[in-house]
């Protein structure tokens, strides 16, 4: 604790936060990974909404509060700057948006801005749909119990694979794929301790494995553009990218595909296992959100109508919106993001010191928000029309983050959700096993 005292800018008469540093090297590391999210409740509640602790190989700050992640979100490139675990950003790679700052992250959020486009969210929309189609025929026709959360994956992984990017992959090649992506995700987040056997190397082996897999795919999508009915998100991504003076190299082209399947696949798949549940624990919002595709011509005699489906239309769903809303506060599927502080700044009476690391939660935020009631309650009319629960302040709820560094799939991760909503909307009968 003394080492870590003498970091504090003696310029500033404010103390640094409270907290432990836990063991040598290590940290907290063990505690954060056994405990989930009960580590950062448990030590909130000891030391308050912001407190040090020492994970993944470094000592950070933990913040939660909206006065306080607002502070942090707005003051991106004066106050603080991005800056991910080591793992994290060796395994993303040099040329991802999430490792990118100043000049270079607006240039490249331009670019990767046209993937999300209205245009091209329609463009995806049939695609989505049909995958979506396709995995619940699969699911139903199964007489064994499936492990939600397991096929979810698989099927936003289909998703971004087939839909965003366009490969023509076999079912073989796509399990195999699937397998090594597994891998490279569970290891994003490790200690960074590059030895045989760790994480860390585990993560570094499913990177070099996927990129030669990427540059494959990528190399015959390119030689290969006939019979195409559509533009996928990778054909977007290279024409942006020429209109915006530069066209992207293999390697870019490698680390931004590569970071666009893993933005899809975890939270994606998180939120989609919740939405499943949720539904299946409360039969009355299933029953309410059928009545409204009813009453817009969507269902009928149970099946969603041929066409039916427009980006247009989904936006005007309000009751859907509200479920997703809600789904996003209750079980935000993306913890917080992270922060490198770039000079000294007050928080809670404490100084956050220049050079140290700021994690903001987006769950715990959510979960102490003063303007939810009953915050543990899945509840969508609390975003209704003649309730103000979402109107009482920005940064009580942000499920995409804030600031500069939003989420830029956002719209595309609720136009899946919602979709996968509706399909689950029309089916006869599922339950919890």
């Amino acid at each position: 604790q003394l080492r870590w005292a003498a970091t504090r800018d003696k310029s500033c008469k404010l103390p640094i936060p409270k907290g432990s540093m836990g063991f040598p090297l290590v940290g907290e590391t063990f505690h954060w990974i056994l405990q989930g999210s009960g580590f950062q409740s448990s030590r909130r509640e000891k030391y308050g909404n912001v407190f040090k602790t020492h994970l993944l190989g470094r000592p950070l700050i933990r913040v939660t509060g909206a006065e306080n992640v607002r502070k942090i979100l707005m003051g991106e490139h004066h106050l603080v700057s991005t800056e991910w675990p080591r793992s994290t950003r060796t395994l993303l790679g040099p040329n991802s948006l999430a490792n990118s700052i100043g000049d270079i992250h607006r240039h490249k959020r331009k670019v990767f801005s046209k993937i999300f486009s209205h245009e091209a969210l329609e463009s995806y929309l049939p695609k989505i749909q049909l995958v979506i189609q396709d995995t619940l025929r699969v699911w139903s026709s199964n007489q064994e119990s499936i492990n939600v959360y397991c096929e979810a994956q698989k099927l936003t992984f289909r998703m971004a694979i087939r839909v965003l990017l366009g490969f023509r992959l076999s079912d073989e090649e796509l399990s195999q794929l699937f397998q090594v992506f597994q891998k490279f995700v569970e290891n994003v987040f490790s200690l960074p301790v590059d030895v045989p056997f760790s994480g860390y190397r585990r993560g570094i082996r499913a990177r070099e494995t996927l990129l030669k897999s990427l540059e494959k795919a990528i190399q015959e999508k390119l030689e290969n553009t006939q019979g195409k009915d559509y533009a996928d998100a990778l054909d977007i991504l290279i024409e942006s990218g020429k209109e915006h003076g530069k066209e992207l190299t293999m390697q870019e082209l490698k680390d931004g595909t590569l970071e666009l399947i893993f933005a899809a696949y975890a939270t994606t798949a998180s939120a989609s296992t919740s939405l499943i549940m949720q539904l299946l624990k409360h039969p009355s919002v299933l029953e309410k959100l059928r009545e409204e595709l009813r009453g817009n011509g969507i269902l009928h005699n149970g099946c969603v109508c041929e066409g039916a489906l427009r980006v247009e239309t989904i936006s005007s769903l309000h009751y859907l919106d509200c479920v997703i809303k809600e789904l996003l506060r209750l079980f935000s599927p993306v913890s917080g993001g992270y922060r490198t502080v770039l000079q000294t700044f007050e928080l809670d009476g404490c100084q956050i010191p220049k050079g140290w690391s700021v994690l903001y939660s987006i769950r715990d935020t959510h979960d102490t928000a003063p303007v939810f009631k009953d915050v543990d309650v899945f509840d969508p009319d609390r975003f209704g029309q003649d309730r103000t629960e979402d109107k009482d302040g920005r940064f009580h709820y942000l499920p995409f983050g804030g600031g500069v560094r939003n989420c830029l799939g956002k719209h595309l991760a609720k136009l899946f959700l919602k979709t996968l909503a509706i399909e689950l909307a029309s089916m006869s009968r599922f339950e919890l096993a």
